[in-house]
């Protein structure tokens, strides 16, 4: 049974190449394993749903019998399976493991916010920004301090640097991050692979543009 990844065709300003279902797209790119695309609208959480995506959301990832949804999920789904995203010796395993959680559970929570605030609701009150954007760079601080001068967080690619980069790369469209060099460049590296830009342009060519008025 081909592999299948539900993703959005449209959505608001900033969406396109961005939504999570790159994360997903990436991790596959990476594994090379080929996977099939199923289209839905930004708006169309009950089509969502159908699709096995409890929460409205997207991505959902089917592969055989697997059916399974959250972005974090589906990456170490497929991790698994991948020396490149994975390693085999148990140490650095563990330390891939722990990048992959920090970035959705300690920064991202944290940037998500902020890009909610400059992007997606830009009438919300002002006075949430500044906490908003101290709480953001103190984690993306620790991140920098981490990184450090090289080139991935544990010294070579994983399924950390996969996720925190994906998660990174989403506040660098606001600014956030030009304060951290080493990030910005981190943000560069992850993007240059070919995997990644397959995944961008298979994403691309899903998205369809506004029509005119």
């Amino acid at each position: 049974m081909t592999r299948t990844v539900t993703a959005f065709h449209s959505g608001p300003e900033g969406a396109k190449g961005n939504a999570r279902d790159m994360r997903v797209r990436w991790a596959l790119e990476e594994a090379a394993l080929d996977y099939e695309t199923r289209t839905i609208d930004f708006a169309s959480h009950a089509q969502a749903r159908s699709e096995g995506q409890p929460f409205g959301q997207i991505p959902n990832y089917r592969d055989g019998e697997i059916d399974m949804f959250e972005s974090g999920a589906i990456v170490l789904q497929i991790a698994e399976g991948c020396e490149t995203l994975l390693p085999t010796d148990p140490a650095a395993r563990a330390r891939a493991l722990s990048w992959l959680f920090a970035a959705l559970n300690t920064v991202e929570p944290t940037t998500w916010n902020l890009l909610m605030l400059h992007v997606i609701k830009p009438d919300w009150s002002d006075a949430a920004r500044p906490s908003m954007t101290e709480a953001a760079i103190a984690r993306l601080r620790t991140v920098s301090e981490a990184l450090g001068d090289k080139n991935w967080l544990e010294g070579r690619f994983t399924v950390g640097d996969l996720m925190m980069v994906s998660v990174v790369r989403h506040v660098a469209l606001i600014g956030i991050v030009d304060a951290f060099p080493n990030l910005m460049a981190y943000v560069k590296r992850g993007e240059a692979r070919p995997a990644f830009q397959r995944a961008l342009a298979a994403n691309h060519a899903d998205f369809r543009e506004p029509q005119p008025a």
